[in-house]
């Protein structure tokens, strides 16, 4: 929806969600992709698949081209993870990563409420894995989400600009 688009991205717990409430919360047009673009499929495909993985966390493709063609915003944040990224990810005029260390990560997910991902000790270790492999993150500007939550939105709308 913007004639800028912007993707946040990050490891679980990394802060997506939280930087895009701050971000709305700021003025900007925010698509929370996880909670209106994400389904269970097939990454390379697309095609529904039952169930829940990691793995087969995506987003709608055809929905992410339509938002980013609306240019009827100056500047829209599409905040989130999938693993089909890469069918898409050509389209933003620039990627942000969330990047926080080890320790950090083990502190957010232990204090993760009992029914988000990332809770319980299996969705733990595999955030850990691909927080070390960084095998689900796209290429992008690192944005140090350790900093306190101001300091991370002002230096992805610096970024923006």
């Amino acid at each position: 929806m913007g004639v800028r688009n912007y993707l946040v991205e990050g490891v679980s717990c990394a802060g997506k969600t939280t930087v895009a409430t701050e971000l709305e919360r700021r003025g900007h047009h925010v698509v929370h992709g996880d909670r209106v673009l994400a389904y269970q499929g097939d990454p390379v495909t697309g095609e529904p698949v039952p169930g829940f993985h990691h793995e087969h966390h995506v987003w709608d493709v055809a929905e992410v081209r339509r938002i980013v063609a609306d240019h009827s915003t100056e500047v829209t944040f599409f905040c989130g993870g999938s693993r089909n990224h890469a069918r898409f990810v050509d389209l933003f005029d620039e990627v942000f990563v969330l990047e926080l260390d080890r320790a950090t990560l083990v502190e957010r997910l232990a204090a993760r409420p009992a029914d988000e991902f990332g809770a319980d000790r299996d969705e733990r270790a595999l955030v850990l894995r691909v927080h070390a492999s960084r095998e689900d993150l796209p290429d992008g500007v690192a944005v140090d989400a350790t900093q306190p939550l101001d300091a991370v939105v002002d230096e992805i709308e610096r970024l923006a600009r």
